[in-house]
């Protein structure tokens, strides 16, 4: 899966970094071994930043909704690159082990706390989940804060922000809804915080 993730990056990376270049801010931040990955989602193309923003070195393991790993050819490869689906609107099992797994297993596990993408621009409002919260305190990783803006620049570099890692901290061995949904609060506002430095 790793070369075959390689082999993919190699191709697309020329094509969006003509259209789309982008400026990481902040990479000396991503921490080694397993991570959760949170961030702001307002485009398709959000994954695609952060992947060329980690570079090769850090592949990342997004989750995504299951009905785009059913589309035909598109669905074949965004498997064979580690993307896994979720099935949005339930309680998928399925996918909880699976970011589970790749976290004890050292990966980078990309998760969007909100869902679905979310435009403030367009007055919609961000409602998220404490999936990301209850699976860092689970499997015992940090939760590394990630920002990428609504509006990207055609042709002009888009900057990438990549915050501090951090541990949740909670009372109870395995954290309670309540501490759930605190944690959840405090990574969106961290995701926020990172704005100011695309300026």
């Amino acid at each position: 899966m790793r070369m075959f993730y390689a082999v993919i990056y190699t191709i697309i990376w020329p094509f969006f970094n003509l259209v789309h270049p982008h400026r990481a801010i902040g990479r000396e931040r991503i921490p080694e071994g397993g991570v959760l990955v949170c961030g702001n989602h307002t485009s398709l193309s959000d994954p695609l930043f952060l992947a060329f923003a980690f570079h090769k070195k850090y592949q990342l393991r997004p989750m995504a909704k299951a009905e785009l790993l059913r589309v035909p050819f598109i669905g074949w490869i965004l498997k064979r690159v580690g993307v896994f689906g979720v099935e949005r609107g339930k309680s998928d099992v399925g996918a909880i082990k699976q970011a589970m797994k790749y976290l004890k297993e050292g990966e980078k596990v990309l998760l969007y706390p909100e869902g679905t993408r979310v435009r403030a621009s367009r007055g919609e409002e961000s409602e998220p989940k404490t999936g990301a919260a209850m699976l860092a305190v689970r499997c015992g990783v940090p939760i590394l804060p990630v920002y990428v803006p609504e509006k990207k620049r055609w042709f002009g570099r888009t900057p990438v922000v990549i915050g501090e890692p951090y541990l949740p901290h909670v009372e109870s061995r395995k954290g309670t809804q309540e501490e759930y949904e605190a944690i959840t609060a405090d990574l969106m506002a961290r995701i926020r915080v990172l704005e100011v430095q695309t300026i």
